[in-house]
């Protein structure tokens, strides 16, 4: 029994052992088919670098591509960068490696996660992960297990942040790479721990906050500092001057601040200053002319101002120097000619002044790119520009230089880029500019050229945009412009150019998609050819003398954008001139011959922002289809020969700021929804034969600057809310219809209108006196040929219009403007009818509280008077309440309306004299003992509210009207 019970024990003892994970001793072989059991977890397994990794082989692991072997035979490197794999290594046995000292998989397309199970890599040196698709965190076993690791390059992937505290000193490491993956948080501690560090680069990434003043007491073995485009901020400790060795330090588009650091000096050994992009204000300190190693300085794109210091100069070893996008000023010092080795000079959006002297041209003889362009540079190019045959890149634009382009540019056989457009350069185009063979861009546009274009510009071969707009060049375009088989970008418009367009020019430029030849004097036809590519883009001749039918090729250019033919005589079929063009934006085919109708396949161009069709002779309804161009901001269509009526659908067009539809031969009315066009800025209908009223929903659109409704059959009354467009500023015209009624007192709300002009209509009544005080930006102004009547206001803008603004009005009187002299009266009340008219309704308003005031007493005595009274004296009190108390008397009832007026002023005739017949009969009506008969205190203010517009008709004199006939009086609008 006892023996039975040893056996099971020692049973279950084996069985539990053998559950438990065997740590096997590697060998070569195991080695080799765990290398080749990874290798077919790749994508695709077949790689070059792992193609002899095979069990045929297995015998000879250390002659595998990619394989290294120590002494006992056994792997101590894997080198498989730039291989070309994919995968992942997840299956790979790291355990099988306990030798492998490097581990380099840099350059290939290996993802997911890196395995924890990398930190049985215990004797690993050199790990390098770099610029493959790992992602997720980065595991901290690398940190806590790799002790012996002194080289570790994870840049380029997708890794996130582990808990950097889980990492420990890794004390043999000097060199850290973690550039460019989606690490954020602080400056990582753990760092700070790894005294040998020689390297550091943690640039693209989202690292912030200010660096620790640890890093510069407890690093002072870093050479090379890198922590470009993260999001660092605060100034630059002075802690920096501890790391005298560090040779590169690039800190550049972080968030830094305050002055770029006094005592460069203490850091000797500097070879690369890189602080571009940051916010460092202030000066170079001049110390930086004792960094004589530095060779490499980029401070573009701060806040520095002040001039450049001199001892700049000093560092003679200098290959580039950036200092663009600064505020630096002055001129260059003269110590710059000390600079032999410069290569890269770029200076450009400063405000550096003076010339650029030929003492210091003449020593960059190693110059590869000249940028010193948006500065304020005079004086000519120096010739000895040519001695730099190295140039490639020569940008000196937007400065004010003068002179003429030195013929010893020709002599810069390497350059690829030329830039010295808008200068003041004078002369000619030198034809040695046709040595330039390898040029891919000349730019020459905003100068004062003269003289032809060289016809040597043929033979750069390389041009890709040639670019001499806005000068004064004359002649003819040389066909050897056809030869440029490369040529993207042509532009030569605002010149004096002349002649026709070469024949051939598009059947070899295959390439071509920018073309202007704009405001020159060219003519004849274009070549059926020039958009044989089927590749423009933007298309504008405009402002030329061009004839005949536009090219067939551009209804297949379908990346079309942009296309101007205005201001030429080109004919034919306007239906037939477009295609399909998807990102189609501006057309303008204004001023010429083009007839046909539009083609409703118009509405398909989504993009279209500008429409442009004004002056041809297009005929045919304007098609309701246009009213799907959602984007549509401009839609000209006048002066031609459209018929039908406005088409409902274009009020649907919402971002429409300028329509103008006018000198066609438009019929039936305006849209009653024209107010949807709250976006409209000019509006003009004129010169059809719409009718009808205006729609008072104009007065919705609040933004328009100038309304033309003129020479149409418009009829009605003009709709006050028309003084609601407060924005009205340079014109509303209305003139040459049939409108009818008063000229809207609402119309003097419009303070910043300059022109109006209600011409030609049969408008009534006076001119309202507001015209004159409200509307104090009027500067034209033209009432003639209506009905109008009265004296002719004598302030404001009718102080200075002229007698022809007034004509055709046979009751208008005023004689400063040549018309039939006003009375005294009326030329009194015209310079103060505001006075008159108080002055005339002070006693009628006494007379009305005097009047109120009996009839009061009067009810008073009625209420209280003895309640027998007989039946006859009831009936005749009862009969004498039915008058206005005050004219109880038959006597008074023949009493005249001058004689209650004050004797001391003139006597009111015409549109005063109205206003006081209707504010009398008010006050009477006021008085009326019944209460019932009184009107209420709403009647009252409708009626005084109303003299601007409606008053009565008086058939008689002032002397003639008596109180018993005010009320006969009516009320005419």
């Amino acid at each position: 029994m006892a023996s039975f019970k040893t056996i099971l024990i020692l049973f279950l003892y084996i069985s539990f052992v053998s559950l438990l994970p065997l740590k096997t001793k590697s060998t070569p072989r195991t080695q080799a088919q765990a290398l080749i059991r990874w290798k077919n977890t790749l994508s695709p397994p077949s790689s070059n670098a792992v193609n002899t990794w095979s069990t045929r082989n297995i015998r000879n692991l250390c002659n595998w591509t990619s394989i290294v072997c120590n002494e006992g035979g056994l792997v101590s490197e894997i080198n498989l960068q730039d291989s070309s794999i994919s995968g992942t290594l997840t299956d790979f046995e790291f355990s099988s490696f306990p030798n492998l000292t490097h581990f380099d998989l840099s350059n290939n397309s290996v993802g997911e996660a890196i395995p924890s199970t990398i930190g049985n890599l215990s004797k690993i040196e050199y790990l390098d992960l770099s610029t493959n698709l790992f992602e997720g965190v980065i595991p901290s076993e690398i940190g806590s297990n790799l002790q012996k690791l002194w080289y570790l390059d994870l840049g380029g992937n997708y890794l996130t942040d582990p808990n950097w505290a889980d990492f420990s000193s890794m004390p043999e490491l000097t060199f850290l790479n973690l550039y460019y993956n989606e690490l954020e948080n602080e400056f990582p501690e753990f760092i700070l721990k790894c005294k040998k560090l020689n390297s550091i680069d943690l640039s693209i990434n989202r690292f912030n906050g200010s660096l620790p003043e640890s890093l510069f007491t407890s690093l002072r073995n870093l050479e090379y500092l890198t922590l470009t485009q993260n999001l660092f901020q605060g100034q630059l400790s002075t802690g920096f001057y501890n790391l005298t060795k560090l040779k590169d330090l690039r800190l550049g588009t972080n968030q830094f601040s305050g002055p770029i650091l006094h005592d460069l000096n203490l850091m000797p050994n500097l070879e690369v200053i890189e602080l571009h992009e940051n916010s460092f204000e202030g000066e170079i300190p001049s110390s930086i002319g004792q960094l004589r190693n530095l060779r490499y300085l980029d401070l573009h794109s701060n806040q520095l101002n002040s001039s450049v210091p001199s001892e700049l100069g000093f560092c003679t070893n200098l290959t580039f120097l950036a200092l663009a996008g600064n505020s630096f000023s002055g001129k260059l010092p003269s110590s710059f000619s000390n600079l032999t080795r410069i290569s890269d000079l770029g200076i450009s959006e400063n405000s550096f002044s003076g010339e650029l002297s030929s003492d210091l041209i003449k020593n960059w003889d190693r110059l590869v790119s000249l940028q010193v362009q948006n500065n304020n540079f005079s004086g000519t190019i120096p010739p000895e520009i040519g001695l730099l045959q190295n140039l490639s890149t020569l940008f000196l634009y937007n400065n004010s230089f003068t002179g003429p382009i030195p013929v010893e540019i020709g002599n810069l056989e390497s350059l690829t880029s030329l830039d010295l457009s808008v200068n003041q350069l004078s002369g000619t185009i030198p034809s040695s500019i046709g040595n330039l063979v390898n040029l891919d861009a000349l730019q020459l546009f905003y100068n004062n050229l003269t003289g032809t274009i060289p016809p040597e510009v043929g033979n750069l071969t390389s041009l890709t945009k040639l670019d001499i707009n806005t000068n004064r060049l004359q002649g003819e375009l040389p066909d050897t412009i056809s030869k440029l088989s490369n040529l993207v970008l042509l532009s030569v418009f605002s010149n004096e150019l002349t002649g026709t367009i070469p024949a051939d020019l598009g059947k070899n430029n295959l390439k071509l998609t920018n073309v202007s030849f704009s405001n020159n004097s060219f003519s004849g036809e274009l070549p059926s050819g020039l958009c044989s590519s089927f590749m423009f883009d933007q298309f504008t001749v405009n402002g030329n003398n061009f004839t005949g039918p536009v090219p067939d090729c551009i209804r297949n250019c379908t990346s079309l954008g942009r296309i101007r033919l205005d201001g030429n005589k080109f004919s034919g079929d306007i239906s037939q001139l477009f295609g399909m063009h998807p990102n189609l934006t501006y057309i303008n085919l204004s001023d010429n011959q083009f007839t046909g109708e539009i083609n409703p396949e118009f509405g398909k161009l989504q993009n279209l922002s500008n429409l442009q069709m004004e002056r041809n002779r297009i005929s045919g309804k304007i098609p309701s289809e246009l009213g799907d161009l959602q984007l549509l901001r401009v839609l000209r269509l006048d002066g031609n020969q459209l018929t039908g009526e406005i088409p409902n659908e274009l009020t649907k067009l919402n971002n429409l700021f300028n329509l103008n539809l006018g000198n066609n031969q438009l019929t039936g009315q305006i849209p009653q929804t024209l107010g949807n066009l709250t976006s409209l800025q000019s509006l003009d209908l004129s010169t059809n034969n719409l009718n009808g009223t205006i729609p008072a929903t104009v007065g919705n659109c609040a933004k328009l600057s100038s309304l033309n409704l003129s020479n149409n059959h418009l009829s009605g009354e003009v709709p006050f809310q028309l003084g609601n467009l407060f924005g009205l500023q340079y014109l509303l015209d209305l003139s040459s219809n049939s409108f009818t009624g008063r000229i809207p007192q609402d119309l003097s709300k419009l303070n910043a209108l300059q022109t109006l002009n209600l011409s030609h209509n049969k408008f009534t009544g006076s001119i309202p006196q507001s015209i004159a005080t409200g509307m104090i930006s009027l500067v034209t102004i033209d009432l003639s040929y209506n009905n109008l009547s009265g004296p002719i206001p004598n302030l404001g803008v009718f102080k200075q219009a002229p007698a022809a603004s007034f004509i055709g009005n046979p009751d208008l009187c005023g004689s400063h403007k040549g018309l039939s002299t006003c009375n005294a009266e009326t030329a009194k009340k015209s310079s103060k009818s505001n006075k008159v008219l108080i002055a005339v309704l002070v006693p009628v308003i006494s007379l009305v509280m005097i009047t109120t005031g009996i009839a009061i007493f009067c009810v008073l005595v009625r209420r209280r008077s003895n309640t027998k009274l007989d039946e006859e004296t009831k009936s005749t009190n009862t009969k004498g309440t039915s008058e206005h108390v005050i004219w109880e008397r038959e006597k008074d009832l023949g009493l005249l309306l001058k004689d209650i007026l004050d004797q001391r002023l003139s006597p009111p005739t015409d549109q005063v004299l109205e206003q006081v017949v209707l504010v009398l009969n008010v006050a009477l009506a006021c008085t009326s003992v019944a209460p019932e008969s009184r009107p209420s205190m709403r009647n009252v203010a409708q009626e005084l509210s109303a003299t601007a517009s409606t008053q009565p008709y008086l058939t008689e004199p002032l002397n003639q009207i008596t109180i018993e006939k005010l009320s006969s009086f009516q009320k005419i609008e």
